[in-house]
């Protein structure tokens, strides 16, 4: 038997933050608790913006399968109650959290890694007038890797300026399905004389096979094109890489089988994340450890994370140390 509880909350942001098609002004979450025995697991999720999904219409989809998930279930059983998204996602890692406490073994372990290592990620730069683009580049002092958000209007003058204000960072676009294809051709020359590494969802969710035999001396990574374990496979030939994020499949457990997946499939996986703090993170972190490229850095802009937080030094991002670990009491077994 578990017990359940379910709260929304708000983390207020830094600043406005600017994407193709969307601007955010704060952060809000739902956390789930579940308990058993009096040992606590919590999971977040921010859900999935562009589907409409928010902290009520996640509430709502948990508290109808409410006494399903309190007579005690698997996240095998979980995947099969609830469709992907933030509401299984947040269920979902703190089943995750919650096994890790009740035992012995730290989530990392259970996902089938040796160890967890702070991650190298990438810092994002939200879309704006290339003067403001240059200056939020410039503050990431530590960064190794930027990830820039284009909208398809200005987009070389922003990434002249970002490239002049960070000349020597590993740097990939963000188009947040804001170009086309004759777009995209136009744009490349420009991002292979700027050492631009990666393009990240240039087309609309749908119009994918538009980039298939497109001549691209740099490889193309899916974000909203994909949501699920489904959806890899109809992907192969046109991206190189695929974004998992755990709020769009619906959590950790399936985005490691993704990241198996797109590894046997001869792809490259990658770890993103939604709006979130250092709770949605440690998950991340555990697929992140599969994955090639690493885009967790969703608590640097908040005005405070949660304690404790996710440590972000060096250019890199480390797991905080409360999520997917055994209890304090059982921590002298375990070498993280």
């Amino acid at each position: 038997m578990l017990t359940m509880k379910i709260t929304g909350e708000r983390w207020p942001t830094r600043s406005p933050f600017r994407i193709s098609g969307y601007t955010f002004t704060d952060c809000e979450v739902l956390v789930a608790e579940l308990s058993h025995q009096g040992v606590r697991g919590r999971g977040e999720a921010a859900g999935v913006y562009y589907h409409g999904e928010t902290v009520s219409s996640m509430t709502e989809q948990i508290e109808q399968v409410r006494p399903v998930i309190e007579a005690g279930l698997t996240r095998q059983a979980l995947r099969a109650l609830l469709p992907p998204g933030g509401a299984r996602c947040a269920l979902d890692c703190a089943l995750w959290d919650l096994e890790a406490k009740l035992s012995d073994v730290p989530a990392f372990r259970s996902a089938g890694l040796e160890t967890l290592r702070p991650l190298e990620t990438t810092y994002t730069v939200g879309a704006g007038s290339p003067e403001e683009m240059a200056a939020t580049a410039a503050t990431y002092t530590s960064a190794r890797r930027l990830k820039i958000k284009l909208t398809g209007q200005d987009d070389e003058a922003r990434l002249r300026a970002v490239r002049a204000a960070k000349p020597d960072v590993w740097i990939g676009i963000d188009a947040n399905q804001g170009l086309t294809r004759r777009s995209l051709e136009a744009l490349l020359p420009v991002l292979v004389e700027l050492d631009v590494q990666l393009i990240e969802q240039p087309l609309p969710v749908g119009r994918d096979e538009d980039l298939r035999g497109l001549d691209s001396p740099l490889p193309l990574a899916a974000d909203e094109s994909v949501q699920s374990l489904p959806d890899i496979a109809r992907m192969q030939g046109i991206y190189q890489v695929i974004n998992i994020k755990l709020d769009k499949c619906g959590g950790l457990t399936e985005a490691l089988e993704m990241a198996r997946e797109v590894r046997r499939l001869g792809m490259r996986p990658m770890v993103g994340c939604m709006q979130g703090t250092a709770l949605a993170i440690a998950p991340a972190c555990v697929v992140g450890a599969l994955c090639e490229i690493v885009d967790l850095d969703a608590p640097t802009f908040l005005t405070n994370d949660r304690e404790p937080p996710a440590v972000y030094r060096d250019g890199t991002v480390a797991c905080p140390p409360d999520w997917g670990f055994p209890l304090p009491s059982q921590s002298k077994k375990v070498t993280a």
